[in-house]
C-alpha cells in the first residue's frame, strides 16, 4: 500500500503550488487577480503538456479548443437560463458540453492531422484555429461575428450577487480544480501504459511501431484527453469570468503560443514542469508590462530564447537531474 501511495508524491508540489497561489490571492490585498491569471497558465501548461509533452508534437491550433470550449458553457446558459430551478446544474452542463465540444472538435482534427508527422503535423493544424472561426463567423453559428453575450440570463438565473460571485471568486476556483485534475491526469498517464506508449513514440515512432504498439491509438488519447481539459479550463475561465464571448478574441493564436512557451520553459513530458513553466512566464509577464509598459515583448522574447537554449530539458529537466538520488527525487517528475 505505502509503494502505491508513493507513487503520487509527485503530486505533492504541484497541489502545494496551487494552494500557495489561492491562498496568497485571498489573503493579501489586491494579489488575487494576479494569482487567478497565473493559475489559468498552470492550467492550460497541464493540458497542452499531455499532448506535446508525451508526443513531441506541436499543435499550433490548440486555441481552437479553447475557443469551443468557452461556447460549451455560453450556449448552456444562454439557451437554459429560463428554466426554473437549474441553478448551479446549468454550469455543469456547460462543463460537459464544453469537455464534449472540445473532445468532438479533437476528433474531427486528429483523425485527419495524427496522421502525418513533425513539422507536417504542426503546418497542418495552424489553420485549425483561425479556419474554424471564419467558419462561425460566415455560416453565422452561435451568434457568428456578433458573439454570444449571456450576462443577463447569468444574472437571471442566480441573481446578481451570486453571480459576481461566481464570475470573480468560484470561476477561478474552477480553474484551480481543473489543474489540480490535469495534474493528476498527467501522473496516471505517466505510470501506466498510456505513458510508456507515448514516451516510446516520442523518442522513436517507427521503432514503438515495430515493437506493435498501436501510436495511432495512443496519439488521439493524448490529444481528446488534452484537448477535452483545455476547453473546460477556457469554460471556466472565460466563460464564467466574462459571461460573454467574441470569435476574434477566443480564437487568438497567441494562446497556442503561450501553452507552448510554458511548456517547454518548465519542461516538456514533466509533471512539475507546466507549474514552472507558468509561473517564470506569467510573472515575468506582469512584471515586465508594469516597468516597461509597451516595451515587455521586446525584452521578454530574448529572455525567453536565452532559457530555452540554456536549459533545454526546461527548468523541471535541471532540477531533476540536481536532485536525482537525493530524498527529494521521488518529489520531482
Amino acid at each position: 500500500m505505502s509503494s502505491k501511495i508513493a507513487r503520487y508524491y509527485p503530486l505533492i508540489p504541484v497541489y502545494a503550488a496551487y494552494l500557495i497561489l489561492f491562498l496568497i490571492g485571498r489573503n493579501v490585498t489586491g494579489m488575487w487577480q494576479l494569482m487567478a491569471m497565473l493559475v489559468f497558465y498552470c492550467a492550460i501548461g497541464q493540458a497542452f503538456n499531455i499532448f506535446l509533452g508525451m508526443t513531441g508534437y506541436v499543435d499550433f491550433g490548440y486555441v481552437a479548443f479553447m475557443g469551443i470550449g468557452t461556447y460549451g458553457m455560453a450556449l448552456s446558459i444562454s439557451h437554459l437560463y429560463q428554466i426554473e430551478g437549474l441553478g448551479m446544474w446549468v454550469i455543469l452542463i456547460g462543463a460537459v458540453l464544453a469537455i464534449l465540444m472540445s473532445g468532438a472538435l479533437s476528433v474531427a482534427v486528429g483523425a485527419v492531422a495524427l496522421r502525418l508527422r513533425g513539422a507536417y503535423f504542426a503546418i497542418a493544424t495552424i489553420g485549425v484555429n483561425e479556419g474554424f472561426r471564419f467558419l462561425i463567423e460566415g455560416a453565422k453559428i452561435w451568434g457568428g461575428s456578433e458573439g454570444i453575450i449571456f450576462s443577463g440570463q447569468f444574472t437571471h438565473i442566480f441573481g446578481r450577487k451570486t453571480a459576481s460571485l461566481i464570475s470573480t471568486t468560484w470561476a477561478d476556483i474552477f480553474v484551480i480544480l481543473v489543474a489540480c485534475l490535469g495534474a493528476f491526469v498527467t501522473l496516471r498517464f505517466m505510470l501506466g501504459k498510456i505513458g510508456y506508449a507515448l514516451m516510446a513514440l516520442r523518442e522513436d515512432e517507427d521503432a514503438a511501431k515495430v515493437m506493435g504498439i498501436n501510436v495511432t491509438k495512443y496519439k488521439i488519447i493524448a490529444f481528446i484527453t488534452s484537448a477535452s481539459l483545455v476547453g473546460l479550463v477556457a469554460a471556466f475561465a472565460w466563460g464564467l469570468k466574462l459571461t460573454y464571448l467574441f470569435p476574434d478574441e477566443i480564437f487568438d493564436i497567441s494562446y497556442t503560443v503561450e501553452c507552448i512557451i510554458i511548456v517547454l520553459l518548465g519542461g516538456a513530458g514533466t509533471l512539475l514542469g507546466p507549474v514552472a513553466g507558468a509561473l517564470i512566464y506569467g510573472l515575468s509577464k506582469y512584471w515586465l508590462t508594469i516597468i516597461l509598459p509597451g516595451f515587455q515583448l521586446l525584452i521578454f522574447a530574448p529572455i525567453i530564447i536565452v532559457i530555452v537554449v540554456a536549459f533545454p530539458e526546461g527548468v523541471v529537466g535541471v532540477l531533476k537531474r540536481r536532485v536525482r538520488g537525493t530524498v527529494l527525487e521521488k518529489f520531482i517528475v
